[in-house]
């Protein structure tokens, strides 16, 4: 299959990569951050969740962090909202599309939802029925759909009944996510090519993690399967806390980069998001595992006189 000549980018790293963070980043630092990312041209952005203020303190700003971003005509604000309540709140701060979750496998559902995946999917027809009577777009996102941290491979006959069920209810699209990073490029062909042939008409993302380094791969890969849409974090950021010292999300600006470099549109200025990238790394007062934050695009030339010479 050829390469699709445009990309949709979601970034995802004000909610999936700060959502673990213990130190609470103050709304006006996350609101500059998420209008950086607008200038820099990335036109749909999953901001934050509505979830609770217990659970996920860092998310307990969603509704004031929505009313500060700077809207622009074609710039689609999401937000998690797992459960009716979710839907209800971020149906009144305006949010531009809903994003309702489960996981593939029962022992992650449970750990992550305390639920069984029975009990989430009839949640989720609970929330289409109040999305009902509102034009808001709704995303479904499958967690551990390329394998499952405590149960191994997940069996696509699952993967294809919890579609079903998002297709039955009229959602616009489904992400697979690669929770623990447990994806392979044979893998993301196998998944994607049976899910797209089962689903013709769904409209599939992908969310891959870096933890066994091989996120760029699998982005590369879902490429030739026909997907054109790829959720990532700024700095790569985030994680799953079931997978001890993993690295986090694929990474917004190299994933950028690397679709540029091969043709590929995305609409955003690399540039500008490179200093986005920047400025998260220093409200984060750590080092983020980026790499064209680091080192820059390909033609990022150096200064010859400036450089240092061999010696012997």
């Amino acid at each position: 299959m050829s390469l699709p000549s445009r990309v949709q980018i979601v970034e995802v790293g004000l909610r999936d990569g700060l959502q673990s963070e213990s130190e609470f980043v103050p709304t006006e630092t996350k609101a500059a951050i998420l209008n950086e990312l607008i200038a820099a041209g990335v036109r749909h952005i999953e901001a934050t969740s509505f979830v609770s203020p217990r659970a996920v303190p860092q998310m307990r700003d969603a509704a004031e962090l929505l009313a500060l971003a700077d809207k622009r005509p074609g710039v689609v604000l999401s937000a998690l909202a797992p459960n009716p309540r979710g839907v209800e709140r971020a149906l009144a701060s305006r949010a531009d599309e809903v994003v309702v979750f489960l996981s593939a496998s029962e022992s992650h559902n449970r750990k992550n939802l305390n639920r069984s995946v029975e009990q989430s999917l009839r949640d989720i027809e609970d929330v289409a029925a109040l999305l009902q009577e509102h034009p808001m777009r709704r995303k479904g996102a499958i967690a551990v759909a390329f394998g499952c941290p405590f149960e191994g491979d997940v069996d696509i006959a699952s993967l294809k009944t919890i579609v079903a069920e998002f297709a039955r209810l009229d959602f616009d699209a489904v992400t697979l996510g690669d929770t623990t990073g447990m994806a392979t490029p044979r893998l993301v062909r196998k998944t994607v090519d049976a899910l797209r042939a089962a689903f013709p008409a769904m409209d599939f993302s992908l969310h891959f993690h870096n933890t066994r380094g091989l996120g760029l791969v699998n982005v590369v890969e879902g490429l030739h399967a026909g997907i054109t849409s790829f959720e990532s974090s700024l700095g790569g950021l985030g994680g799953c806390p079931f997978a001890p010292g993993a690295t986090g999300n694929v990474c917004t600006e190299d994933t950028v980069n690397l679709l540029h470099e091969m043709d590929i549109e995305t609409g955003i200025d690399l540039a500008a998001l490179i200093q986005a990238s920047r400025h998260l790394e220093q409200v984060m007062k750590r080092r983020l595992s980026g790499q064209v934050m680091k080192a820059g695009p390909r033609l990022a030339l150096h200064d010859y006189d400036g450089a240092v010479a061999a010696v012997g």
